[in-house]
């Protein structure tokens, strides 16, 4: 069987997943895209979190991509104008809880974003301005734990108001608006 694969700009307000069975219904992956039977997500996004998203009906590479060899990078909008002294806290790893236990992150790659690419979009409307200014950071990780970056920033002091990923290893997200999907060859090799 020939594996297929997949480069989607997840909208806001969806899951990873392509299959939910509790009460309340969630819009999910297959309801943007006729994916093939066997499709899986490779690592995850949160509901409230948008941007890049690889899908694979090949479990081997999704191993591969998940590993802790692969950057993942991530815009945030941030709650204030970050300062230069969090974005440095950022970078040398925070302490954040991780399954009940405090964890520090592994020391990562962060700046601010003074103009964000077209391909961000405006996204949903995250708060009305007279609640204060918001600034966006990037953040690098090679590890990726629950809710990392959210907590990360709110580690710092700068709560995240909107999160978007951008990239995996050197897979981007092509310019595909929210909700598009690109079928690729094979974009594994391109990552190492």
């Amino acid at each position: 069987m020939k594996h297929r694969h997949f480069i989607l700009h997840k909208p806001h307000g969806y899951l990873s997943q392509f299959i939910y069975e509790k009460k309340r219904p969630k819009k999910k992956l297959g309801e943007l895209f006729d994916f093939p039977e066997g499709t899986m997500a490779i690592g995850r996004l949160d509901e409230d979190s948008e941007g890049l998203l690889l899908l694979t009906t090949d479990g081997i590479m999704s191993e591969i991509v998940r590993s802790k060899t692969i950057e993942k990078e991530y815009y945030a909008q941030v709650d204030g104008l970050i300062t230069s002294e969090a974005i440095e806290k950022l970078k040398s790893g925070v302490e954040i809880g991780f399954k009940g236990i405090r964890y520090t992150t592994k020391p990562c790659e962060s700046h601010k974003i003074d103009s964000l690419p077209e391909f961000i979009g405006e996204g949903r409307r995250i708060r009305d301005e007279r609640h204060g200014p918001t600034s966006w950071v990037s953040i690098t990780l090679t590890e990726g734990k629950f809710r990392q970056v959210r907590k990360m920033t709110a580690a710092v002091g700068f709560p995240t108001l909107r999160l978007v990923r951008v990239r995996v290893g050197t897979i981007n997200l092509y310019n595909l608006k929210a909700g598009e999907v690109l079928e690729v060859l094979d974009f594994f090799e391109q990552m190492n």
